[in-house]
C-alpha cells in the first residue's frame, strides 16, 4: 500500500482516539497533517475526500453512531423453556469483576448440546444495563459442518458494520486495528458464539474499560486463559431440571409415567439439546406415551440418531463435528476408548491401552475439546452420549483385529490390577498364575488393604462389563481368571446377584477352556455366592460337583474346600450333624496337607456349629484357637471374623464384658478394612449381647446402629434387625 495510505490510517486512528464517550466526535486534525491520495487509491472507513487542503475542525458522524439513540442488541431472544441454571449464573457473576477498568473475557465451555449459548444469552440480557454501547453477537461457526469456522476478519467486518462503520477496511489486520481503536472508549459486550480456537477469538476482544467478551466453545480455549480469561465449565442438568425441561412438551404425561420420563432423561444424558428435541417430539404427538419415546430412544442407534431437527440427527451431528476436528492420532484414541467396556479411565489404564507415550496428548486434547471430563484425581470419563458416539465411530472405523487388540490390552490391565488387589486382600487365594492376551502389563502396587478394596469397589461395574465381554467374545481363559481375581470383591462387598452370575459365566468358560482348576475355583467360590443369596440347596449341589471333580483330579486342597463349603450349606439349612461331619473331614484333610490357614477356617466353622448346638464353651475353644492361628498366618480379615464369633460365644457363655471387648476389637478391624457388611454384623452381635445381658436400652441403641449400617447394604438384614427391635 502507498505511503499515503499509512498517513490516512494514522489520521483515522487519531480521529478514533479522540472520540468522546458522549457524542463520539473526532478532534480536528493538526494543521500540519498533510495526506495525499492518488486517484487509484481507495480508503475504507470514515474519511474526508477533498481536492485541496483541509483546514478547520472536522467532525465524523459514523452512520448510526452519534445520532443513534438505541444501542444494538443482537443477542438471540432468550429461550422460552429455560430451566434452573441459577448456580451457573451466580458463578458467571463471580467471574465478572464489577467496576474494573480493564476489558474482560469469560470462556463458557462444555459439551455440545449442554446449553452454553442459552445460558450466556440469558445472563448477558440480564446484565444489558451494564453495557450502554450495545450487545453484539458473532456466530463463529467453529463446528459448523461445511461452512465454518468463520475467519476473524469477516467477523470483524460484521462487528464494525454493526456499530455503524459503513465501509470497513478491506484487510483483516486493518480491521483488527480499527476495532481496537473504535472500541477503546466504548462499554459493550460481545458474545463470540461457538468458537473453535483462541486465535479465532483474540482479534474480537473489545478494548474499552468495562467491556466484556464471552466466548462459548466446546474447547477450553486455553490460549485465552493464558491471556487472563476466566473459565466456566457448564455441565448437564440435574434430574429435577431435566424432568422440568422434558415436561415443557410432555405436560401431564410426565406424571402419568414417571419411570418412563426418568428413562428418557437418562437416555438424553441430561443434555438440554437432547431433552428439548425429545420434548418437541412429545409436543407434536400429544397422545404418545412417554414410555413409548423411551423405548424408541433405547432401540436401534439410540438418541444420537433418533433426536432430529428437519430430518437431521442433531445431537449426533454436533458430536461428529467435534470428532472430525481432532488430530488423526487423537481421533483414533477416541475410537479405541469408545470400544472399551468401561465408563471411566485412569492414568494406568490409559497407559496400558494407548501406550504411555500417547496418554498425555490424548487426554489434553480430548479435555480441551470437552469430549473427556475429569472424574476425580487422575481419572477421566466420557459423557454418556459422547461414549455412545465414540463407540459408534470405533465400531465403524476400527477393524475387528484392531478392536480385539485394544480391548485385549484393557482386559489384561483389568486382570493384572485385580490380581494385584487380590494379592493384598486375600493372598492365600492368589495362587494361580495368569495368562494374558498381550505381554503382561506393568504390575500395579497398592498401598494397603483400604487402597486395594477402594479400587475394586470403584471398578466393580467396569470389571463386570469386562467379564461379560470376555464371555461373549469367547475369551474363556481371561473370563474365568478375571472372575477368580475378583474374589475379594465378592467376599467383602457381597454383590449377591453378580456374585452368582459371574461364577456361572466363569464356570462355563473354564469348562470350554478345559481348565480343571478353573472349574473347581468357579464352583466353590460361586457356591459361596449362592449361599450368600440364601440359595443353600443350590450351593450344596455346586459344592458336591466341586468335590467330585477334586476327587477325580486328586486335588486334596480343593476337596477340603468343597467339604468345608458343604458343611456351611448344611449349617445354613439347620442340618447340624451333617455340618459338623463335613467340617471335621475338611479339618483333617487340611491338617494332612499342612494347610494351616485352612485348618483355622475349619475351626471357625466348627465354632459356629457349636454355637448353633448350644455349646458355647466348645465354641470358645475352637474360636480362640482359630483366631490365634489366623493371626499367625497374617490373615487379619478372617482373624477378625473368628474374633467376632468368639465375642458372641463369650456372651452366650455368660462373659458379657469379655464378649464386648472381643466384638469391639473385631468391629474396629472391619471398619479399618472397609468391610462394611461384617462391621454391621459385629454391631448386631453387640446388640445380641446387650439383650442377653438384660440391657434393653443399650441393646436398642446397638440395634439402631446395626440397622443404619445395613441400610445401604442389605434390605433383608434391615428387616431382620427391625424384627429384633420390635421384640425388645
Amino acid at each position: 500500500m502507498a505511503a499515503a495510505d499509512d498517513g490516512i490510517l494514522r489520521l483515522v486512528e487519531g480521529w478514533l482516539d479522540g472520540v468522546e464517550s458522549d457524542d463520539r466526535r473526532v478532534a480536528a486534525a493538526p494543521p500540519d497533517a498533510v495526506n495525499t491520495i492518488s486517484g487509484a487509491e481507495r480508503i475504507a472507513g470514515p474519511v474526508v475526500q477533498a481536492a485541496g487542503g483541509i483546514s478547520g475542525g472536522v467532525h465524523f458522524h459514523v452512520a448510526g453512531g452519534t445520532d443513534r439513540t438505541d444501542p444494538p442488541n443482537q443477542l438471540p431472544a432468550p429461550r422460552e423453556h429455560f430451566v434452573d441454571r441459577a448456580q451457573d449464573e451466580l458463578m458467571l457473576d463471580a467471574l465478572r469483576e464489577e467496576g474494573t477498568q480493564a476489558p474482560q473475557t469469560i470462556v463458557v465451555t462444555g459439551l455440545a448440546g449442554v446449553g452454553k449459548t442459552a445460558l450466556t444469552v440469558r445472563w448477558l440480557q440480564e446484565h444489558r444495563a451494564e453495557f450502554p454501547d450495545g450487545l453484539l453477537h458473532a456466530d463463529l461457526k467453529g463446528h459448523a459442518s461445511g461452512t465454518g469456522p468463520r475467519n476473524p476478519g469477516s467477523v470483524l467486518d460484521h462487528l464494525l458494520r454493526s456499530m455503524g462503520v459503513t465501509d470497513p477496511p478491506a484487510h483483516d489486520d486493518e480491521r483488527a486495528l480499527l476495532w481496537r481503536s473504535f472500541t477503546h472508549r466504548l462499554r459493550l459486550a460481545v458474545l463470540a458464539d461457538d468458537a473453535l480456537s483462541a486465535a479465532q477469538v483474540r482479534p474480537l476482544l473489545p478494548t474499552g474499560a468495562g467491556s466484556l467478551l464471552v466466548a462459548t466453545s466446546r474447547n477450553n480455549l486455553s490460549g485465552l486463559l493464558v491471556d487472563g480469561a476466566r473459565l466456566h465449565r457448564l455441565g448437564p442438568l440435574d434430574d429435577t431440571a431435566s424432568l422440568a425441561l422434558l415436561a415443557s412438551g410432555a405436560g401431564s404425561r410426565i406424571g402419568d409415567d414417571p419411570e418412563g420420563a426418568r428413562q428418557v432423561v437418562r437416555l438424553c444424558a441430561h443434555l438440554p439439546l437432547a431433552l428439548c428435541l425429545a420434548s418437541a417430539q412429545l409436543a407434536v404427538r400429544p397422545r404418545r406415551p412417554v414410555g413409548a419415546l423411551a423405548t424408541a430412544l433405547a432401540a436401534g442407534k439410540g438418541p444420537l440418531h433418533t433426536l432430529r431437527v428437519d430430518g437431521e440427527p442433531t445431537v449426533g451431528a454436533a458430536l461428529e463435528e467435534s470428532y472430525r476436528a481432532l488430530p488423526d492420532d487423537v481421533a483414533r484414541a477416541y475410537r479405541q476408548l469408545g470400544l472399551l467396556p468401561a465408563t471411566s479411565y485412569d492414568r494406568t489404564m490409559l497407559d496400558a491401552v494407548l501406550g504411555a507415550e500417547r496418554t498425555e496428548r490424548v487426554v489434553r486434547t480430548l479435555e480441551e475439546n470437552n469430549l473427556l471430563e475429569d472424574d476425580g484425581p487422575e481419572r477421566h470419563r466420557f459423557h454418556n452420549l459422547v461414549q455412545a458416539h465414540a463407540r459408534q465411530r470405533g465400531e465403524t472405523e476400527e477393524s475387528p483385529e484392531s478392536e480385539a487388540e485394544t480391548v485385549g490390552r484393557y482386559v489384561d490391565w483389568c486382570l493384572a490390577t485385580a490380581t494385584a488387589a487380590e494379592a493384598v486382600l486375600t493372598p492365600s487365594h492368589c495362587r494361580i498364575s495368569r495368562s494374558y492376551c498381550q505381554p503382561a502389563p506393568p504390575a500395579v502396587e497398592f498401598a494397603g488393604h483400604v487402597d486395594a478394596l477402594e479400587w475394586l469397589a470403584s471398578r466393580r461395574f467396569e470389571l463386570e462389563a469386562a467379564v461379560r465381554y470376555c464371555a461373549t467374545a469367547g475369551w474363556d481363559r481371561a473370563c474365568w481368571q478375571l472372575v477368580d481375581a475378583m474374589w475379594p470383591l465378592f467376599l467383602r462387598l457381597r454383590p449377591t446377584e453378580w456374585w452368582v452370575e459371574a461364577h456361572q459365566l466363569g464356570w462355563a468358560a473354564a469348562r470350554r477352556a478345559g481348565a480343571a482348576l478353573g472349574e473347581s475355583r468357579m464352583l466353590t467360590s460361586g457356591a459361596a455366592g449362592l449361599r450368600n443369596a440364601g440359595r443353600h440347596r443350590e450351593a450344596g449341589e455346586w459344592f458336591r460337583t466341586a468335590l467330585h471333580q477334586a476327587v477325580r483330579d486328586g486335588d486334596a486342597r480343593q476337596q477340603a474346600q468343597a467339604l468345608n463349603g458343604l458343611g456351611n450349606a448344611h449349617l445354613a439349612l439347620g442340618e447340624l450333624s451333617a455340618a459338623e461331619e463335613h467340617f471335621s473331614r475338611a479339618l483333617a484333610l487340611r491338617q494332612e496337607i499342612g494347610y494351616r490357614r485352612g485348618v483355622a477356617l475349619s475351626r471357625v466353622c466348627l465354632g459356629k456349629t457349636a454355637l448353633r448346638t448350644g455349646d458355647p464353651e466348645s465354641a470358645v475353644g475352637h474360636l480362640r484357637r482359630a483366631h490365634s492361628e489366623l493371626l499367625e498366618e497374617a490373615d487379619t480379615y478372617d482373624a477378625a471374623r473368628a474374633q467376632a464369633f468368639l465375642g458372641r460365644a463369650l456372651h452366650e457363655a455368660g462373659g458379657h464384658e469379655a464378649g464386648d471387648e472381643q466384638l469391639r476389637q473385631a468391629a474396629a478391624e472391619f471398619d479399618a478394612a472397609g468391610a462394611a457388611h461384617w462391621y454391621a454384623r459385629t454391631w448386631e452381635f453387640l446388640a445380641h449381647g446387650a439383650r442377653s445381658g438384660g440391657e434393653r436400652t443399650e441393646a436398642r441403641r446397638r440395634y439402631a446402629r446395626a440397622r443404619a449400617l445395613y441400610e445401604p447394604l442389605s434390605p433383608a438384614d434391615v428387616r431382620r434387625i427391625e424384627e429384633q427391635m420390635r421384640h425388645l
